[in-house]
Order: structure tokens, then C-alpha cells, then sequence
């Protein structure tokens, strides 16, 4: 095992650097003429203090409240005002202000979400891949019919139906250079990369007109899933069980950007992939949503107020371990990109003690 980030989490990579076993960059895919960052000194003690940082390129310099006013990252989210940062961005090729490599720090979560509101069965095709893959507690239809029957189901939602959500906990948010350990408790650990939408201004029953203006920004976000714990066995009229199955330690990798909404023009059409060791296993768009950004976060504001610095997770696409009978194990790297937003990247590694888990990590 490797040494902990500032926030308690095994760390796995440098900020511009390569995780262990793959050759892909923060930077590599990341389109907006700057974005944030949190970040910390890469010989920085456990609990040492995570910095706010404005990247442009290769280069990175800190934010305090001279820049971010007195509210920090969230009360500058909430003010909606990116015209100061993008000053300071064309000063990046000096080191006036104190601009550094990147690669001389280590990246954490970009966010410091207060809730994570996640949305579920939001790509049609994943959902039909998960009924069909034998996810759901029914063992009486055949594939054929267990496709029909999801994709059934998938359509009257798009007519009829409004978006599901669940809640996340705040605490499992972490940046792509920690390592994801694999709880000992199950052996089928999954992947589920998704946009993050980032709120701004807080948004209490928008609507669809207005809800883009309350979004700050994007970023990668993998949904770690345990996919054994989704349904309950003991009470199955009760149903899933979202608690458990996504909620261990880590299961939000984040980041490595917020990039910040004006330089994404199009967020309902971004092209998202995950690759495990190289191998590509989802390979999507955003334009394949069941509801769009603006109908996520209008159907959301309606229970509750989104507040600066949420995170809203909008849904993975199909191409999951579920479908491919293939789950994390001890090693894996995972690869994540969405058009625009950089690239994250995440190690696995397996719970010491647990079955696969090499002599040094028992």
C-alpha cells in the first residue's frame, strides 16, 4: 500500500502524472481554457491542508480568499462570477502569482459537496444491460424477454415518468489519486462512470427554463457500486438498498477538474468512456440520457434545495462490470473520460485480508 492523502486516502498519483499501470494524464482531454483543482504538496503529511487551485495547461497556481472571497470554494460557486479567474489564467505562463507545474502537487476531489444527489437508471441501454444481465431478483424471463421487458419499462418512463434519485454521502467523495480499496465483503465490485454536475447558485424549486443557471460546473465522477448489496435478501419487498452498495469508504472517486460550465457548450452531448487496464467498457454520450441536465436538477430542487458545491450525478451509461461478468479486482486500473473534462484515473486495490489481496497488503 502506498501513503495517505490529506484527506485519510491511500495515495495512488501525482497531479499531471501517471496513475500506476497507466499511462493517462489529468490534463489529457481537458478542452476548457482553465478549470479548479484542490490539490496538496506531494510530500505533505496525512491531514495536511488541501489547497484550491486554479490549473491552466500543465500549471497550476493557489487560490485563497483574495480570490474565492471569504466564503471559499463554494461561496465562489455560488456567486457565479468566473471573469476574475479567467484573468488570472492569462497570466499562467509566468510564475509571477505563484504559478507551478502541475506535476508538482497531487490532485484531490475538486468539490467539497454538502449532498450528492444521484440519479439513477438514466441511460436506457444500462438499464436494459442490467435486467437482462440478471441484476434484477427475477429468474422466470428469458433474456429475450427480460430485454423486452426493461426496455418496456425504460420507454413509459421517457414519456411518462421523472427522473428516480437517492442520496450519496458526502464523506465517500475523494480525488482519483486515492486508491480504491475493495471492501473484503463481496467480490463484485463495480464501475460506473458518470457526469457530475456541479451546483452554483442554490436552486429551490426551479424549473427546466432556469435550472442551467444554477449549475457551476462538471466534472468525472465514478460511481463505485457493490452490486451483491443492492438488493435486499432479507426484505425484498423493501427493495434496494443504496446505503450499503454505494457507500463504502472511497466509492466516489471525483475530478480531477471542476471545469467551470461557460466552457462546456454543450453538456447534453459529451462523449463518456471507461477503459479497465486499457480495455474499453463504456462508450457513450450524454445526448443519451433518459432526462437532461435541466430536468435533473428542476425534478431534484423540487424536494430540496441544491446548495453550492452539490454534487448531482446524472447516470451511467451501459457497458458495466454486471454486463460483462467482469468486477474490479486487486490491480485494476480504471481509465475515465468525458469530452472536455480531463481524464481520471483510479487504481484498484484489494482490502488487506481479503481473497486475491497479495501476502504484503494481508
Amino acid at each position: 500500500m502506498t501513503g495517505q492523502n490529506a484527506e485519510g486516502h491511500a495515495e495512488g498519483r501525482d497531479a499531471a502524472g501517471s496513475a500506476s499501470g497507466s499511462g493517462a494524464r489529468a490534463t489529457d482531454g481537458l478542452a476548457a481554457p482553465f478549470a479548479l483543482a484542490r490539490y496538496r504538496e506531494r510530500d505533505a503529511a496525512p491531514g495536511a491542508e488541501v489547497t484550491v487551485g486554479l490549473v491552466v495547461g500543465d500549471r497550476i497556481r493557489p487560490l485563497g480568499a483574495q480570490e474565492l472571497g471569504e466564503g471559499g470554494l463554494n461561496g465562489f460557486l455560488a456567486a457565479g462570477d468566473w471573469s476574475p479567474l479567467a484573468a488570472l489564467a492569462e497570466s499562467a505562463s509566468g510564475s509571477a502569482g505563484g504559478w507551478r507545474a502541475l506535476d508538482e502537487v497531487v490532485l484531490g476531489a475538486p468539490v467539497q459537496p454538502r449532498q450528492v444527489i444521484q440519479a439513477g437508471a438514466n441511460y436506457r441501454e444500462h438499464v436494459i444491460q442490467l435486467v437482462v444481465a440478471g441484476l434484477t431478483p427475477d429468474e422466470t424471463r428469458t433474456p429475450e424477454q427480460a430485454r423486452a421487458f426493461a426496455a418496456g419499462i425504460m420507454d413509459r418512463r421517457a414519456a411518462e415518468g421523472e427522473p428516480y434519485f437517492f442520496l450519496g454521502l458526502p464523506q465517500v467523495v475523494v480525488g482519483d489519486d486515492a486508491e480504491l480499496v475493495l471492501p473484503a465483503m463481496s467480490e463484485v465490485h463495480d464501475w460506473e462512470l458518470e457526469l457530475g454536475v456541479v451546483i452554483g447558485r442554490e436552486a429551490f424549486r426551479v424549473d427546466r427554463e432556469h435550472a442551467l443557471e444554477h449549475v457551476a460546473g462538471y466534472t468525472i465522477v465514478n460511481d463505485v457500486t457493490t452490486r451483491d448489496l443492492v438488493f435486499r435478501k432479507d426484505m425484498k419487498e423493501i427493495g434496494t438498498d443504496w446505503f450499503r452498495a454505494k457507500n463504502s469508504p472511497g466509492f466516489l472517486p471525483t475530478g480531477p477538474f471542476l471545469v467551470p460550465a461557460p466552457a462546456v457548450a454543450h453538456p447534453g452531448d459529451l462523449g463518456i468512456a471507461l477503459q479497465l487496464n486499457g480495455e474499453v467498457k463504456q462508450d457513450s454520450r450524454t445526448s443519451d440520457l433518459l432526462f437532461d441536465i435541466p430536468a435533473l436538477v428542476a425534478a431534484a430542487s423540487r424536494t430540496l434545495p441544491l446548495l453550492p458545491g452539490d454534487l448531482l450525478l446524472t447516470g451511467s451509461p451501459p457497458g458495466n462490470g454486471q454486463h460483462w461478468k467482469r468486477f474490479l479486482r486487486h490491480g485494476d486500473v480504471m481509465t475515465g473520460t468525458i469530452e472536455g473534462l480531463g481524464t481520471q484515473v483510479v487504481r484498484c486495490v484489494a482490502e488487506p485480508g481479503a481473497n486475491g489481496a497479495p501476502e504484503a497488503v494481508r
